[in-house]
Formats: C-alpha cells, structure tokens, sequence
C-alpha cells in the first residue's frame, strides 16, 4: 500500500499529510505523539490500509513540515482539537476513527470530549486525559519525577537550545534508552533528525509543554464515545497509575496491558497494536490480550 503526500488547509493553517489505503474506506486519523511526525505511524498505515482503512497521518501542529505558529497560547490542546476537525473537513470525512499515542493521544482524548460526534470509536496509547494527568500527583507521588521534563520545557531557549546539539542527540538517547533495545533503527532516527531540523520544529514541539500548564483545557467533559486503551507498563514517563482516572472519566473503556513494552509500545509491537486496533474498530468483541 503506497502512502501519499499533500498540504491541506485547515484551522487557518498548512498541514502536511500522509495518505494510505482505499478512497472509499472508513477513515482512521493517526495522531503522533512527542519528539515525533507523521513517520512515527509509517508501519502501521499499510497494515491498516490492508484492512480497508483510509489511513490519514498529520504532522501535528509544530511538527514535520507543518505550520509553526509563534505563540505559546497557539499549542493550546483547545485550540488543536479544531485542527483535527479541519484536517478532516477539507479530507471530506464527516467522521472518522481517531487514534493518539503521547501528546497525540492528550489530542485525541480532547477531540473526543469536544466533539463526540466527530468520532466514531477511540484508540489512545499510553497516555491519560489532560486532567487525570494534571492530579496524578495526588494519586502517584512518583508520577512528577517522571515527568520532570515538563516542568524543565518551560524554561526560555535552552530546551530547544540543547536538544540541538550534536545533531540532536539527547532526544535520540531519550527515546533508545526509554525503548526496549533496537526499537529504533538508525534510519528511523535519521527520519526524525530530518524532521526535528525544519525551521522552528524544536521550538514549536517545546510550546505543547509549556501551553500545557499556561493553557490548560478547560472542558472536564466525561468521554463518552467508545475508546480502547493500549498500555505499555515500562513506560518511563507515564505510570500505570493514570490508568484507573482515566477508566472513571470514561462511558465505555477496554483496557489492555502490555506488560513487556514501554511507552514507545507502537514501535515496539505494531503488529499486536495493528491487530487491537483493527478488532477493535470492527467491533468484533473483546480485545486480544489481559
């Protein structure tokens, strides 16, 4: 299954956008997560276009080679959820399956909660709603020194500043030590390099985390559509205690745990995450695995 490119015009920005699969098929929107692109879902597309899906990958706002906005207040994941819906107007699609993992996964939780009837069933990976994060701290007291890059993004200059350096390296030794062992291949992170060093990508990629806590969501809406969470439990920056918060906020939750993966669970094992994703979408019971 070849995967396409266009621009679209969306939300009063250009977007880059992969395309796979069949016209006429039921859409699926893959939401990328943190230090990623579009590329991150490049294994899942045609497995997905296989079964029929039109498969539509964005780079995000920020990322790739999509617009780049200045403002710190223009990574709002308010503000970003009318991307999504755009990206899927000018595509034609009334509704679509939405599927997120990290910060694509914050989007797609949100995408959920403001426009529900946009959405006909909902994938996230590894990461909670905005507000079950923002009080894990009261639950985990552990859950703020995992994610202590947070508060260390909201520094002026100086993160996008050092993970510059040295062709970008500590982002690429964030995610090999965080992964299990030869997730990521040298061409894979030569991709990601190439899509970090787009004029103001670092910048803009930093302004999700530093909108995160200036402009935070304010809706507190329940989820009400139907949603699957795939869980690695090595994750190192997100802690299986997001979990049960997540499960309370939700109408109709599935949950399934992947004991032996970490937060980068899509590249670790994109077939099981293909395969949960596509019984799943199908209705075809209950999902595979604990």
């Amino acid at each position: 299954m070849e995967i396409t490119h266009q621009d679209v015009e969306a939300n009063g920005l250009r977007f880059h956008v992969a395309l796979c699969g069949p016209d006429s098929g039921p859409p699926v929107i893959l939401l990328h997560g943190f230090p990623e692109f579009w590329g991150g879902w490049a294994v899942h597309m045609p497995r997905l276009a296989a079964q029929g899906y039109r498969v539509i990958a964005p780079d995000l706002r920020g990322y790739g080679t999509s617009d780049k906005p200045a403002r710190v207040k223009d990574y709002a994941l308010e503000r970003m959820v009318e991307d999504i819906t755009g990206i899927l107007d000018t595509l034609g699609h009334p509704t679509a399956l939405v599927v997120g993992h990290d910060w694509g996964g914050a989007l797609a939780w949100e995408v959920a909660r403001a426009a529900p009837e946009r959405v006909q069933r909902l994938v996230v990976i590894n990461c909670p709603p905005f507000d079950a994060m923002r009080s894990a701290p009261l639950r985990d007291p552990l859950q703020p020194f995992r994610s202590w890059y947070i508060l260390a993004f909201q520094l002026p200059f100086l993160p996008q500043w050092s993970s510059s350096l040295w062709n970008h390296k500590l982002l690429c030794s964030i995610m090999i030590r965080s992964a299990q062992p030869g997730t990521f291949s040298n061409t894979s992170l030569a991709a990601h390099r190439e899509a970090w060093s787009n004029p103001d990508a670092l910048r803009s990629m930093i302004h999700w985390y530093r909108a995160a806590l200036r402009c935070p969501p304010k809706s507190g809406r329940r989820i009400t559509v139907p949603a699957l969470l795939l869980w690695g439990e090595k994750d190192r920056f997100l802690g299986t205690s997001l979990i049960a918060p997540t499960e309370a906020l939700c109408d109709s939750l599935q949950v399934v745990r992947f004991p032996d993966n970490t937060h980068w669970l899509p590249h670790e094992a994109p077939e099981a995450v293909v395969t949960q994703i596509v019984q799943f979408f199908s209705g075809s019971g209950d999902p595979v695995g604990d």
